[in-house]
């Protein structure tokens, strides 16, 4: 069995994707333990971007027996390469099998605010892999478009994609090919009706805002309509589904798209992570034959 089929089975079918636990007020042990009680594999966590943000992850491996914690994501404009590969391989080597290295490009408004010019982002991550030392953990890159998927494939143990519809992972799947991991991220509000679709809407608004997914959207035939504002109902349904029903539908469409692991991030009336959805959302996909 390869390290990356270990890995494939370790991580189960579905995960949690949420923001660092303490900086929305939870404690990271408790919520890890809930977590992997509820049945999920994995916690991916993004902001990744200094030694405090991976040391913070480590109580999310303490405090939990098999979970996989994995960064989504780490950006390539906030670390060198060595000493991104250290803080990763110390985690990976205390957690053997437990820890994902997920990297990404971020996005022009994000790394324009740190002084940077957001320019050339394939050019850099690939820059960044070529000067990255080995790590014992397997790295993912953040991958929407086919140029990062095919280096996906060809440079790492696979893809990450975030904010993407089913149609995208069954595109990503093609061009990964059959052995690499895809890991896509699925928001999804529990309530069903208006209230579902409002808090789906909340969280829609900020990426709607952001190049890079909205110009992946449009490759899928989404257009300015569905696009404006906080999306259309056509996009918001594919995306971030809500109501039992749909998130038990959408989740299902990514995985019979290829997907290896879906991370689901639940996300209530403000359109902020819902932590107090995980036991339910639990129950709602341990009821799925997989």
């Amino acid at each position: 069995m390869t390290a990356t089929e270990e890995l494939r089975q370790a991580l189960g079918r579905t995960g949690i994707w949420m923001p660092p636990p303490a900086s929305i007020g939870l404690d990271p042990g408790a919520v890890a333990r809930e977590i992997e009680a509820a049945g999920f594999g994995s916690i991916w966590v993004p902001n990744v971007n200094a030694a405090a943000n991976m040391a913070a992850l480590e109580p999310l491996l303490a405090a939990t027996g098999r979970l996989v914690v994995g960064t989504g994501i780490a950006s390539v404009w906030t670390w060198s390469p060595a000493d991104l590969a250290a803080a990763a391989d110390g985690l990976a080597s205390r957690y053997p099998g437990r820890f994902v290295l997920g990297l990404g490009v971020s996005h022009a408004p994000l790394v324009e605010s740190t002084g940077q010019a957001y320019v050339r982002p394939l050019a850099k991550m690939r820059q960044f892999l070529g000067e990255l030392p080995g790590t014992a953990a397997p790295v993912v890159l953040a991958a929407l478009g086919p140029k990062m998927l095919e280096l996906s494939r060809d440079r790492t143990a696979g893809a990450h994609p975030y904010f993407s519809p089913p149609a995208h992972t069954e595109f990503a799947r093609s061009v990964l090919g059959t052995e690499p991991l895809l890991v896509p991220e699925l928001a999804v509000a529990l309530a069903p009706g208006a209230a579902g679709a409002a808090a789906a809407r909340a969280y829609a608004k900020f990426y709607l805002r952001l190049p890079n997914y909205t110009s992946n959207l449009r490759r899928f035939g989404f257009g300015d309509e569905d696009i404006a504002g906080d999306g259309s109902d056509r996009l918001i349904s594919a995306v971030i589904p809500n109501g039992p029903v749909a998130v038990r539908e959408r989740l299902r469409e990514h995985l019979d798209a290829g997907a290896d692991h879906v991370v689901i991030q639940p996300v209530g009336d403000d359109g902020k992570f819902a932590a107090g959805d995980i036991a339910e959302l639990g129950s709602l996909t341990a009821g799925l034959t997989w």
